[in-house]
């Protein structure tokens, strides 16, 4: 007789590891906070290398755009803000400075609008992207009384009829006490400091986020034509 077929022999199965083998939870608030951030934002996500190729609509350009502008605003404010009124109102090298200020605010305004309501059209809110819209949209909000402060902040016969006229709408909305334009002091440190820091907070974390939850897809066209299609057939019936 033949001796009867010997079953396979099992692969041993590995043991699992020991409590000593398993990485140990920093102990430190230094090391969590850094698993912390690694976890919501890894490397990958922050610096990636690629990005989808509906990045390359222009649509997009304009976020980039306001980016750059900010950059300009606070590289030829701070040298406006160390020289002093004195130097951008009589000195050829100031004017220049003053205007590059002023231009690359009024290019940040106009992009920046056009990158919200681009993104409003698109529904940038989508695939949890609420705090990404929220930042970008309180960002504009508080970059409205920034510039503000800057026009009343030019020591010229022209701040002094803006702060005078606007004034009055501080008062009747009641944060007059708070927000005095009449006040050079109080305008120009809210105009070269912390309002500012708001900002540039503001649009840290915007990108932040950005990076995280990546950049918003354009709408499909199937959904949208799907829903033109019942529309349609709800308007002929």
């Amino acid at each position: 007789m033949s001796a009867p077929p010997t079953q396979p022999e099992l692969p041993a199965q590995p043991e699992p590891p020991a409590a000593s083998a398993l990485p140990a939870r920093p102990a430190t608030w230094t090391g969590r906070v850094r698993e912390a951030a690694v976890a919501a934002l890894p490397p990958e996500k922050l610096l990636p290398e690629s990005q989808p190729t509906y990045v390359a609509s222009w649509i997009y350009v304009f976020g980039v755009a306001s980016l750059a502008s900010l950059v300009v605003i606070v590289a030829s404010g701070s040298i406006l803000a160390l020289k002093g009124p004195a130097w951008w109102h009589y000195t050829g090298v100031g004017h220049f400075f003053n205007s590059i200020h002023l231009w690359s605010v009024e290019l940040f305004f106009f992009v920046m609008v056009v990158h919200l309501w681009g993104k409003y059209w698109m529904a940038a809110w989508r695939g949890g992207r609420a705090r990404v819209w929220v930042t970008g949209a309180v960002t504009f909000l508080v970059a409205v009384p920034c510039a503000l402060t800057g026009y009343v902040s030019q020591q010229n016969f022209d701040a002094q009829w803006i702060s005078t006229q606007a004034k009055d709408a501080m008062n009747a909305v009641g944060v007059g006490a708070f927000f005095n334009l009449t006040n050079f002091g109080q305008m120009y440190s809210y105009h070269v400091l912390l309002l500012p820091v708001a900002v540039v907070g503001l649009v840290v974390a915007h990108v932040l986020l950005v990076r995280r939850h990546g950049v918003v897809p354009p709408i499909p066209l199937a959904s949208s034509s799907s829903g033109r299609a019942r529309n349609s057939h709800g308007a002929s019936s």
